[in-house]
């Protein structure tokens, strides 16, 4: 019997993040598949540099436009639509906005999406990005359009979402998501997370680390002002659209201190040795798995977190971390001291971090994909 065609599809691959290590994951699963995305920038993603990419139609458009891409959504709709998936018998989608658009165009063709959550700025998270839909100057008239455009995004998503035949959610959460806005069924299968990656130290140092892109919804400012207010030290990884301003929010405290490095992100070598001797890993975000959380606990720090979403499928109150019920600065502050007078154990941390080690995605992939080929 012939070996099945395989297709992977995801949104864009301009960045790495949380997603993108799920889409590398399936890269080396199947490393024959050609990898199908909007946009493609590869000096950004070097690891995907020997891999099969083929960017849709968007990535002939000028420079200023794909980088304003979130302005045209339903570009990116008839880009996912226009590709030509025909030769495939497995079409795997790794989805958070439009990579479910794509289309069956012969019988027997199997669409699996790896959902990391239904599109946010049109379901979870609409009054959010209604308020503040990160435009800039344009914030005003996108604060306008913005609900007669979700409107019809949301009947195009819902569309898509009838047409893919098994929804894999990286979370309880996202389950719950995908039930409540598409009213499908899906099966949890946990992002794939490098464990060995990282060494716990046996003795910890006295700081805390927070690490993720530099954004509104993240809420990293809240990890800032509750380190500041407390006098305690704080490394700060990553960047974004708030980095001036958290910059700025540290001012006057020696002790929190900010590293990105030439591609404006954090580097993982620093990453790895800070959290392996971190004394704690500040979560203030509200996501929809959390990587880097599973991280912490590999290297041995309890995560201080938001309990939300993600994080409650991640961290044990008060075995492997410190939940926080609400995202303000006084609930962080008394968080980190709660973890203060709580001893955790990195070898404990690092076990509950093996609940989600990359081979046990690797195995559960494997297995809902050949139950599809029966």
């Amino acid at each position: 019997m012939p070996q099945p065609k395989v297709a992977i599809v995801c949104e864009f691959l301009t960045v790495m993040g949380g997603a993108e290590n799920v889409l590398l994951e399936l890269h080396k699963m199947f490393p024959s598949a050609p990898i199908y995305t909007a946009l493609y920038n590869p000096d950004k993603v070097p690891a995907f540099k020997d891999a099969d990419i083929r960017p849709s139609y968007l990535q002939k458009l000028p420079a200023v436009l794909r980088k304003s891409y979130r302005l045209f959504p339903t570009l990116a709709v008839n880009a996912f639509k226009k590709m030509d998936l025909s030769d495939y018998d497995i079409i795997i989608t790794s989805s958070y906005l439009n990579a479910n658009q794509v289309q069956k165009t012969r019988p027997g063709q199997k669409i699996i999406s790896y959902c990391h959550t239904p599109a946010r700025y049109y379901w979870s998270h609409y009054d959010l990005y209604r308020k503040e839909p990160g435009f800039g100057v344009l914030n005003p008239i996108i604060k306008l359009i913005y609900p007669v455009m979700v409107k019809k995004q949301r009947k195009l998503d819902y569309a898509a979402a009838q047409n893919v035949d098994v929804f894999i959610a990286n979370s309880t959460e996202t389950q719950k998501r995908i039930k409540q806005y598409y009213n499908r069924s899906s099966t949890v299968v946990y992002p794939p997370v490098a464990v060995e990656r990282f060494e716990p130290a046996r003795t910890r140092d006295n700081y805390y680390v927070t690490l993720g892109r530099q954004l509104p919804n993240k809420r990293f400012d809240l990890a800032v002002a509750a380190c500041k207010q407390l006098d305690v030290p704080l490394k700060v990884f990553g960047n974004g659209p708030l980095h001036n301003d958290l910059v700025q929010m540290a001012n006057g405290s020696k002790d929190i201190i900010f590293y990105t490095d030439r591609f404006g992100d954090a580097d993982d070598s620093a990453v790895e040795y800070a959290l392996n001797h971190a004394k704690g890993f500040i979560f203030p975000s509200d996501e929809d798995f959390g990587i880097v959380s599973v991280e912490a606990l590999a290297a041995g720090a309890p995560v201080i977190g938001y309990a939300s979403a993600g994080t409650k499928d991640i961290v044990e109150d008060g075995i492997s971390g410190v939940l926080f019920a609400h995202q303000t600065v006084d609930d962080v502050v008394l968080a980190v001291q709660k973890a203060e007078q709580t001893t955790f154990m990195p070898a404990t941390l690092r076990r509950k971090a093996k609940r989600f080690d990359t081979s046990l995605f690797v195995t559960k992939m494997r297995k809902i994909i050949s139950d599809q080929l029966v």
